[in-house]
């Protein structure tokens, strides 16, 4: 499928690019090779085909949760600039 200037243009508008002279048939041609390649794939007998998310497979590869105790109130707030046990204390943010 071959795009013509007046299509490229408008192309370009809707990306907001400026092009120049060279630009514009440069990417006329790359852009008739990508839809001629297109039509090629939108030959393919595909009935039979699984789609995929990912082309190859995956899984989840972090660590299963475990219960651990946390950190005590006391420990947690002795970095902490101000604090209302057992709360930090931050300033008001809404009136």
């Amino acid at each position: 499928m071959r795009i013509d200037r007046k299509e490229l243009e408008h192309i370009a508008a809707l990306a907001r690019l400026e092009l120049n002279e060279d630009e514009i048939l440069q990417s006329a041609e790359q852009l008739s090779q990508i839809l001629d390649y297109m039509s090629v794939i939108n030959e393919l007998d595909l009935t039979d085909c699984e789609t995929l998310s990912h082309s190859i497979g995956q899984e989840n590869v972090s660590r299963p949760d475990e219960l651990k105790p946390g950190l005590p109130v006391k420990e947690v707030l002795e970095n902490a600039p101000e604090a209302l046990p057992p709360y930090f204390k931050v300033p008001r943010v809404i009136e």
